[in-house]
């Protein structure tokens, strides 16, 4: 379990809905601990989220505090403490921001587009949908709201978190580095990120299913993807379209996933000497997009930005 919206809740990870009693939540608690109890033959990481679901939980004054939105701890790889001060689309911004809204003055890579801007929407509008068109809602980045929204709905404010979290590490990789987010990709939907550094072009995906992911098959395969659900096939098809749109070929494809999805660091999907797309933890993109996993030889980034600039359509 991570702070991520995408995630299970506590009360999910328990079976229990968000309104049980005390008595109720300490019986699903002491049956999910003797189910997923690896000496009973249960499964050590279920145990453990178990264990993590208690601790958030298991006592009044910790359920009150989860409740309201407070936690004192971000686990590596998460998109920030949760809450509404975090979850807000201003939250962070100050990492991508122009000059005049920074703190600092360290040179900041070329940004264009607004990362994370269409998935808010797309959050906003179906949470919308599910509170009842024409209720009013307050703060929609509320805790108590966002938690108790189907996860399919949190996913969406995952996901644009996730595009958000990039885009603050691709802007930390200096003046030598351009960013285009929300591209056009027509009817493939958006390319999250076009990230252009002397390496390379990299069509970029930003993505929080909230729950371990693997590779099977040549695709992302986990309990939380939605049916159908082919990541890199769409990754793959967006970049294309992306690509004869601006007549500008990627150098390659990255999933980038929070820390706590994946195992490793950089894994390869596809052949390793042609690969379809790499799947990388989201503390190990800037070395990626330094060129440690880039083709050999490199690009006229000048002659790329100046065809992008000229050619890409944002969403």
């Amino acid at each position: 379990m991570t702070d991520s919206p995408a995630d299970a809740t506590p009360y999910e990870v328990l079976g229990v809905p968000s309104s049980a009693d005390d008595d109720a939540l300490r019986r699903a608690y002491r049956r999910a601990a003797r189910e997923t109890h690896p000496d009973l033959g249960g499964d050590a990481q279920r145990f453990r989220q178990v264990q993590v679901a208690w601790e958030r939980i298991g006592t009044p004054a910790a359920r009150r505090a989860y409740d309201a939105g407070s936690r004192t701890s971000t686990p590596q790889g998460a998109s920030g403490p949760s809450g509404s001060a975090a979850w807000r689309p201003d939250s962070g911004r100050d990492a991508y921001a122009p000059p005049a809204a920074r703190r600092d003055s360290r040179p900041r890579a070329r940004s264009h587009g607004h990362p994370g801007g269409r998935s808010r929407e797309v959050f906003l509008q179906a949470e919308r949908e599910w509170v009842g068109l024409g209720d009013p809602i307050e703060d929609p980045y509320d805790p108590a709201l966002v938690r108790s929204a189907p996860r399919h709905i949190r996913r969406l404010l995952g996901e644009a978190l996730a595009e958000e979290a990039t885009a603050a590490i691709v802007a930390d990789m200096g003046i030598g580095v351009t960013v285009w987010h929300d591209l056009d990709a027509g009817a493939e939907g958006k390319l999250d990120h076009a990230v252009l550094t002397p390496s390379g072009l990299w069509a970029v995906e930003s993505i929080d299913w909230g729950a371990p992911v693997r590779i099977e098959h040549g695709e992302i395969a986990g309990e939380t993807l939605a049916p159908g659900e082919r990541p890199v096939k769409e990754l793959v098809r967006a970049a294309r379209a992306v690509q004869k749109q601006t007549r500008v070929k990627f150098t390659g494809r990255l999933l980038v996933v929070p820390d706590a999805a994946v195992d490793e660091d950089v894994q390869v999907v596809g052949s390793p000497r042609k690969p379809t797309a790499l799947v990388v933890r989201r503390s190990a993109l800037g070395q990626v997009l330094s060129g440690v996993w880039s083709p050999e030889g490199s690009v006229d980034v000048f002659d790329v930005r100046d065809r992008l600039q000229q050619t890409v359509r944002f969403v």
